[in-house]
Parts: structure tokens; C-alpha cells; sequence
């Protein structure tokens, strides 16, 4: 079964209304050990960038050491199941990104589900994509990619950094609101999908603005929109998607959550020193170099958007026929 922004609203209601401690009752002290953020992806990528960047900022806030721990596998799921099951006490956290709402439909045997068993604690940043082809291809907008791709059915090429990623499931929704027919090729990463789009086997790829920026600037792609619902400061003079496909939306995006049952008080904790690094000019400055926006707001904005991108990811996962084994 399913569980989706509906079900995640009635819960945020049923805890709300339920007797509660003192707001100072857990949180108090906490945190008075190491805590430790899992990240469900190797080191060296964008996630565990930004997640080393929030524990730095986390220790020396609350004057604990807040330690990256990398758990990869099946993409992300095997550090969100440990997660799932350690003590909800605040000192197991999970870096949540897109690949987490995308992988509870892709995955057909999950052993958890993630909405329900995970509790959000605060965003950190979106990331932006951005459509962009082979220069060789003769377009130069979105309209025109669109007439080229129903005038060469099957012909056109997408590459993906996988099964199941953002790059994917933001170009299987470019071909459920427009209509065209493309063939996916998926890669093991962004970096091979991008040196082949470069290198003219595949045309098209909808992939973030940290990974394509330099390859933009130096003419080796040709931007044709960017994915969000407005336009980028990085890229000014480039339209959204949206301007010619209604509805057309999609963005990567990084937080942290905790186990089902972490007492509110030390989620909100939490919440409130996330939101003030994320507004600290340096972190900041350094999240817009890595190609983001920042992601304010409460444990519920993020719980809620946590939901609806799994209900829309799901619709999409479900038109493109994506499974993992």
C-alpha cells in the first residue's frame, strides 16, 4: 500500500492533537554523544558534500560531533532501512533527497515505507535541472525539440544517470505531459551520460546545474530550458520548461530526516539550527555554488513536500514502466 501526502497531512494532524511532554523534556540536553547522518550514497557526491557542509555547521552549534556516515546501495534504500530501524532517539539521522520519493514506487519490495516510517526534520536545498542537447541536434527551444522529437518518433535519445534518478523520472515526465517518444539509456552516473550527450551518441539529457554548468559555458551543450517553475539567477536568459509545457516541474533536492518516533522537541531542535545555517551568508554562498537554492521551513513544509513528491514521482514511475530489481 501506498502512502502518500494525505496520509502523511492525517498523521501530522493525529500528532498534533495527541497529549505531549514538556517541549524541553528530550530536548534539553541533547545532544550529549556523537550523532551520526547516514547517507544513503557514496562520498565525494553532491549529497555528501552538502550533508558535510550541515554537520560541520550542526557540531559546532550544539557541541557534539555530527559524523557523515556513507551506507550506498540500491539507491539510497540501504541507508534509509538502517535508519528506519535505529533507536529514535536523535542520534541517527537520514539524508533525504529525491531518489528516496522516487523509490517507493520503483521498488516493488521494500521492506519500509517511507513515508510513514521516516520523520522529516528539515530541508536544506533544491537543485535545479536543466534540458539540454547536443549541439549537433537542430534545435534551439523547447517548442522546437518538441516538433523535432514528433517528426522522429524513437529516434531521439535520452541518457539518465540510472534507472529510477532524477534525470530519468524528470525526462519520463517531459515525454507524459508533451506527448513525444524518446528512448531512454541509462548510465552508471551523471558523469558517463553527460561525456556521451557531449559526445553526440545520445541527444538529450534533463540533468542538474552542478553537474552541466561548465559543460554550458564552454558550448559543449546547448541549454534549452531549465526544469523549475521559475527562472535560474546562474542562468538568467534561459526559460523554464513550464513556459511551454503547463505543469512542468522538477528539481533534486536535499534534507535530513530521523526515525518514526523521535521526539518532537529534538525534531524541532534540529529544525531550528538547520534553518539557521542554511541562512548563514556562508553556507549559503556555498549552496548556490553547488548549483542550489536553499530550502527553508518547518519539520511539516518538508514532510509535506517529502509526500507530494512521492505521489507525483509515483504517477511517472508508473507511465515510464521503470522497475529495480
Amino acid at each position: 500500500m501506498k502512502f502518500f501526502r494525505r496520509d502523511f497531512l492525517a498523521l501530522a494532524a493525529a500528532a498534533a492533537a495527541a497529549p505531549a511532554l514538556p517541549r524541553s523534556a528530550f530536548a534539553v540536553d541533547y545532544p550529549t554523544r556523537p550523532v551520526h547522518l547516514i547517507v544513503g550514497f557514496a562520498a565525494g557526491g553532491p549529497q555528501d558534500i552538502v550533508m558535510r557542509l550541515m554537520c560541520q555547521w550542526l557540531s559546532e552549534r550544539l557541541g557534539q560531533s555530527f559524523i557523515v556516515e556513507n551506507k550506498p546501495g540500491a539507491g539510497g534504500n540501504v541507508g534509509a532501512e538502517y535508519v528506519v530501524h535505529a533507536a529514535p532517539d536523535g542520534y541517527t539521522l537520514l539524508s533525504v533527497s529525491a531518489p528516496n520519493a522516487i523509490n517507493a514506487t520503483l521498488y516493488d519490495n521494500l521492506n519500509f515505507n517511507f513515508v510513514r516510517d521516516i520523520a522529516p526534520v528539515g530541508g536544506i536545498m533544491r537543485v535545479p535541472l536543466v534540458m539540454e542537447v547536443n549541439p549537433s541536434l537542430p534545435v534551439h527551444s523547447v517548442p522546437e525539440f518538441i516538433a523535432y522529437a514528433k517528426a522522429n518518433p524513437g529516434k531521439i535519445s535520452y541518457a539518465s544517470a540510472g534507472v529510477g534518478t532524477p534525470q530519468q523520472v524528470s525526462a519520463e515526465l517531459f515525454k507524459l505531459l508533451t506527448g513525444v517518444n524518446m528512448v531512454h539509456v541509462p548510465y552508471r552516473g551523471a558523469a558517463p551520460a553527460l561525456a556521451d550527450l557531449i559526445g553526440g551518441q545520445v541527444q538529450v539529457m534533463i540533468d542538474t546545474t552542478p553537474a552541466s554548468m561548465q559543460h554550458i559555458k564552454s558550448g559543449r551543450v546547448r541549454p534549452l530550458a531549465v526544469t523549475t517553475a521559475t527562472r535560474l539567477e546562474v542562468l538568467p536568459d534561459l526559460p523554464t520548461v513550464a513556459d511551454f509545457v503547463p505543469g512542468y516541474e522538477a528539481t533534486s533536492w536535499f534534507g535530513i530526516g530521523a526515525p518514526k518516533g523521535t521526539p518532537a522537541d529534538i525534531v524541532d531542535k534540529l529544525n531550528k539550527e538547520i534553518n539557521a545555517g542554511i541562512a548563514d551568508p556562508t553556507i549559503k554562498a556555498r549552496l548556490v555554488d553547488l548549483g542550489g537554492t536553499v530550502l527553508p521551513g518547518s519539520p511539516a513544509d518538508f514532510g509535506t513536500l517529502i509526500a507530494n513528491e512521492t505521489e507525483k514521482w509515483a504517477k511517472v514511475v508508473k507511465f515510464s514502466g521503470a522497475k529495480a530489481n
